[in-house]
């Protein structure tokens, strides 16, 4: 029996289920467009600090964070079902990048695992989603994710406490960590200490001023009378400053290190090393570990190095991913497949380790950006 031809209707939903910016892209104005120009630039914005932040945190060159956080927006863009989740590198994923990212015996860090994670992890997401194994987080206990979260949280924040006070050779080991900054406190860089306590007491600031203006605006919505236009003019300057107060205040920090190098006082501030200025190129991830044209580690001896990681950082990005896709979901009224999220987020990873981006996914601190 000769199979019927299919309908234009099950043409659109099949192509809507396996493309979602097809079904959402004809009903996109000129408003959207708007209000998705200012988000992107917002989030933009925040990610530039962040991915430097995150790189350190990964314990790789600081480009590989901005490697990681241009190419996952354009997969999901066409692929994700949530118009709301912002895809890039994240402090858990950098955590755990920096746990299987060395080889034994070799002592200098290289992005060579960190690659080849991303690359692994996208197969892995991508086939889970394939097989609509997107089910799987209906089973993962709420107390586990938040146990977890939280302590990576506490683990990266004491990480950086060494970076604020300016001191070297510290343990990443957390009890090991606690024990060599309290013995090495007396050797505080003070302009470090100076710099970094400024620049948290402006975010909080310009926090702060941000919430103001927006309970401002909704009282003025809800009472007669037009608010003064130069009133509305300082209101927006402020918001718009506000937003990006993560790039504003690397840039007024680059510029205070500026200055003190260029009048012999560099070395009061620990910088960091020489950022490449360039677009990684498009190749694929490296299964090898060389020095020069020496082959350090094989394939075989990197899968055995990272172990148990290729299926802990694919697992831990979906968790994460889907956690903050529901999240925005249930706040916006609308509903995600979550099986298409891991074919979202699996091609994206692998998208990205072509770029030399280490493993990304949707990132808690962009929730409210």
């Amino acid at each position: 029996m000769a199979e019927l031809p299919l309908s234009s209707d099950r043409c659109c939903s099949l192509l809507t289920a396996l493309l979602p910016i097809a079904g959402w892209l004809p009903k996109y104005d000129l408003q959207k467009l708007r209000q998705d120009a200012v988000a992107g630039l917002t989030v933009g914005l925040m990610v530039i600090p962040q991915g430097l932040a995150y790189a350190h945190v990964a314990e790789l060159p600081v480009q590989y964070g901005l490697y990681s956080a241009f190419m996952g927006p354009f997969v999901y863009c066409l692929l994700g079902t949530s118009k709301d989740a912002s895809l890039g590198p994240t402090a858990i994923m950098s955590l755990l990048t920096a746990s299987y990212n060395a080889a034994p015996g070799v002592t200098s860090k290289s992005a060579v695992y960190a690659v080849l994670m991303c690359f692994a992890c996208g197969i892995v997401q991508f086939l889970l989603g394939a097989m609509r194994l997107g089910v799987i987080v209906n089973f993962i206990s709420l107390p586990v994710v938040s146990g977890f979260t939280t302590s990576a949280a506490v683990t990266i924040a004491w990480s950086q406490v060494k970076s604020l006070l300016g001191l070297r050779g510290i343990s990443n080991w957390l009890p090991l960590s606690v024990y060599e900054i309290c013995r090495d406190i007396g050797r505080t860089k003070v302009w470090d200490l100076t710099l970094g306590l400024s620049c948290m007491a402006l975010l909080l600031v310009l926090m702060k001023i941000q919430r103001d203006i927006s309970k401002a605006s909704r009282i003025d919505a809800t009472e007669d009378g037009d608010v003064h236009l130069g009133v509305r003019s300082s209101r927006a300057f402020l918001a718009i400053v506000c937003s990006g107060r993560n790039a504003l205040i690397v840039a007024c920090a680059s510029l205070v290190a500026f200055s003190l190098k260029s009048v012999d006082l560099g070395d009061k501030l620990t910088l960091t090393q020489k950022v490449d200025s360039r677009l990684p190129p498009f190749r694929p991830p490296a299964f090898q570990l060389m020095n020069g044209t020496q082959v350090v580690r094989d394939f075989w001896q990197i899968v055995g190095d990272i172990g148990i990681g290729f299926a802990v950082v694919p697992f831990i990005g979906l968790v994460e991913s889907i956690a903050i896709a529901r999240v925005f979901a249930r706040s916006g009224n609308y509903r995600i497949d979550a099986s298409q999220e891991l074919i979202a987020i699996g091609l994206s990873n692998l998208a990205g380790s072509f770029v030399s981006s280490y493993p990304v996914t949707g990132s808690f601190t962009r929730l409210g950006c």
